[in-house]
């Protein structure tokens, strides 16, 4: 097991969330704790950088997607960049690539063009 570890900072579209090691049913209330307290003004993006993402469960899927919706409660919107192949594949067999729009990486997701 991989200790989760979630850095924060700003980028010009929003806050961008970099998690790595392990999101699952033992860590997922980690990233909780910091989308509770995470504002978004309205338009800003927040971004959740996966690439070093080891491993996501089903606890972890729920997360993004609190993640999502809380983005959207206050007017935002959510991007995921850099996921991991595995993460990628459930996200697809979910159906859920179709509900987060999803970058090769950061750097793309906070692309000025790419964020309107």
């Amino acid at each position: 097991m991989t200790p989760l570890t979630i850095t924060s900072r700003d980028a010009g579209t929003g806050p961008v969330l970099e998690i790595a090691g392990d999101l699952d049913y033992v860590t997922a209330s980690e990233l909780r704790t910091i989308l509770d307290d995470l504002t978004l003004a309205a338009g800003q993006l927040l971004v959740l950088d996966l690439a070093g993402l080891d491993f996501c469960d089903s606890s972890g899927i729920t997360v993004l997607l609190a993640a999502r919706n809380l983005a959207i409660e206050q007017g935002g919107t959510i991007a995921l960049a850099a996921i991991p192949a595995s993460t990628a594949r459930i996200l697809r067999v979910m159906g859920l690539d179709r509900v987060f729009t999803i970058h090769s990486d950061t750097s793309a997701a906070t692309a000025r063009d790419a964020a309107c």
